[in-house]
């Protein structure tokens, strides 16, 4: 009896070893997820791009595709797609513009449903003798399948853009329409006429998204970007009268005092990308489908839509606004 509890506690100290260990073991297990279940971590995902506006849109007299997308902070060419325009852009007033992606889920392709199996006999056992092999389309060999011509991708044109305003008469659209070519030739390319206004060339410029730009007007910067502004833009002082010149080479997309909060508006087209916008304006001179030179009269500063005499002044980069401060050079 006097051995037994000696035994006994001997086994109880064991045991509490043993349980010790384990637990340190149990610290230092290291979990291994199933394959795929990894999430690397991220770093520097970009912003992702601002949602569409959602519902519609009413097209005016007057209005273009390109200024309802400046309107609503949309790129052009997904306000075009989303309502099947194909260019130049026709629309029309009353017409109902969708202001985002169509509803895919509801126009998906419906499924054929798969009858269920019916009980007939089994099928005859495989024939032994195998049959000629018999190539495939579509699964050829990448060494016999035909090559396909290079991808050239079509330059972005600044000075071939036909225009088209709702609720003008065919013949007033500029440019006009170009008589159709033989079915052998290629259509001729529209040619934008130039505007008429004079061109100021001077000063300093500066190459940004590869677009040379150059400041609208003469003024004093008054007002800085600000992305959560109703219009984001800056604003340039000076006198009623001044002189409003384009901001770089481009085709006039929209000439009007259709967009509230910027009284005489001019919004012209650079590239596929960028767009400029000029508001507030006592006079526009120059109208849809005109091209202009950096440097070119386009309006006169005024205060129309505003308080004072000034100059609103937008870039937008496929359709969203961003700072102008970022193109323009720097001023003196």
């Amino acid at each position: 009896m006097r051995l037994t509890r000696p035994l006994a506690l001997v086994a109880v100290a064991g045991a509490g070893l043993i349980l010790s260990g384990c637990g340190i073991e149990r610290s230092s297990v290291v979990v291994t997820r199933a394959p795929g279940s990894y999430a690397a971590p991220s770093h520097g995902v970009p912003a992702a791009a601002p949602a569409p506006p959602g519902g519609s849109y009413r097209v005016q007299k007057g209005d273009t595709l390109y200024s309802i997308a400046f309107r609503n902070k949309v790129d052009f060419r997904q306000l075009a797609d989303w309502n099947g325009i194909a260019s130049p852009y026709t629309i029309w007033p009353g017409q109902d513009l969708r202001l985002s992606p169509p509803d895919t889920a509801k126009h998906a392709p419906a499924v054929a449903a798969v009858p269920p199996p019916s009980h007939t006999a089994p099928p005859p056992p495989p024939s032994t003798t195998a049959p000629p092999s018999t190539p495939q389309p579509g699964f050829q060999p990448v060494a016999t399948a035909d090559a396909l011509p290079p991808v050239v991708p079509a330059p972005a044109t600044t000075t071939n853009t036909p225009v088209v305003v709702a609720g003008k008469p065919a013949e007033s659209v500029v440019p006009p329409p170009q008589p159709a070519a033989p079915p052998a030739m290629p259509p001729a390319p529209v040619e934008n006429p130039a505007a008429a206004t004079p061109i100021v060339a001077n000063g300093a410029t500066r190459t940004a998204g590869g677009i040379v730009w150059r400041w609208p007007a003469d003024g004093s910067l008054i007002k800085r970007f600000s992305s959560g502004d109703a219009i984001p833009g800056i604003e340039v002082a000076g006198k009623s009268g001044d002189p409003i010149r384009a901001a770089a080479d481009g085709v006039v997309v929209y000439s009007g005092n259709g967009l509230v909060g910027y009284g005489e508006l001019v919004i012209i087209k650079h590239s596929d990308s960028f767009l400029s916008a000029y508001g507030h304006n006592r006079k526009r001179l120059v109208k849809e489908g005109e091209k202009v030179k950096a440097g070119q009269l386009i309006a006169e500063m005024g205060s129309s839509g505003a308080t004072r005499d000034e100059l609103q002044f937008q870039i937008r980069r496929d359709g969203n606004p961003v700072d102008p401060l970022q193109y323009l050079p720097p001023q003196k």
